[in-house]
């Protein structure tokens, strides 16, 4: 994969990240779950009132660009089916690894969090993975 295509599917994937977190998570019934398992035990007070929006920007950044190493590493062409089975993999990977080791390590959140999260994190994951298939493969 060339740098034009990596920028390329990162930007894209990225959007598709910040779009369906939106809503995912900020809506209904999630956010109040979420609310809730942030300030489980005795951390409190952790959620922000007001999110940073640039880091949240830089996160999604980050995940697209993993996404498409992923799809950009595969041998032969990569299809917008297989793009969102990479992406719902890696998306699922990436933050039941990154949920564990936070309960392991703090007490902000709880094992349900922990276990739902990567769980709901397959469709942006999916989503971003088939845009980024998509994007990626429509540049020449």
């Amino acid at each position: 994969m060339d740098a034009k295509r990596f920028v390329i599917g990162t930007l894209a994937g990225g959007i598709a990240v910040l779009a369906t977190g939106y809503l995912i998570f900020a809506m209904p019934p999630f956010r109040e779950f979420y609310a809730d398992a942030m300030t489980s035990g005795s951390a409190t007070g952790v959620q922000r009132d007001s999110p940073l929006l640039w880091a949240v920007a830089l996160g999604a950044l980050s995940y697209s660009a993993l996404v498409t190493l992923a799809i950009g590493t595969r041998a032969g062409a990569v299809n917008i089916g297989a793009g969102i089975r990479i992406g719902a993999l890696a998306g699922f990977l990436l933050w039941l690894t990154a949920d564990l080791m936070f309960y392991g390590i703090s007490n902000v959140g709880n094992l349900t969090s922990a276990v739902l999260d990567p769980l709901l994190e397959l469709v942006p994951g999916a989503i971003a993975g088939g845009v980024i298939a998509a994007v990626v493969g429509k540049v020449r």
